[in-house]
């Protein structure tokens, strides 16, 4: 039985009073979102409900100055989710941030790890 090596995950959260507005799922799904255009078809990629995926979109946007996702009601060719450029501004931002975090932070990150079994 091999062991797993041991990963160090950041998981961001911004918070307003007791609403996380932006975190990791949130960003999951918006990611989720941008693949498939399919709010849907999101929550089945990750896992959770259609009304569980709905309510994180709504909340999300309403915790934004402009919505990271707009939606098309359905029609001949059906509705479908996407990206505002806002939200791609979000998602750009919080995975560089995450990303420079890491970087930044490599030697203490790798200190911590070596204290791991």
């Amino acid at each position: 039985m091999s062991v797993s090596k041991p990963q160090l995950r950041l998981r961001m959260r911004v918070t307003v009073d007791d609403t996380i507005a932006i975190g990791p799922g949130k960003i999951a799904l918006l990611e989720a979102l941008d693949e498939t255009r399919s709010i849907t078809a999101a929550a089945k990629a990750l896992g959770m409900s259609y009304r569980r995926a709905w309510a994180l979109i709504d909340e999300l946007n309403r915790s934004l100055k402009q919505p990271a996702v707009v939606t098309a009601v359905g029609g001949a060719q059906g509705g479908g989710s996407e990206l505002s450029p806002s939200g791609r501004q979000l998602l750009a931002l919080y995975r560089g941030i995450e990303a420079e975090a890491q970087t930044h932070c490599r030697p203490q990150i790798q200190r911590l790890l070596k204290l791991l079994a």
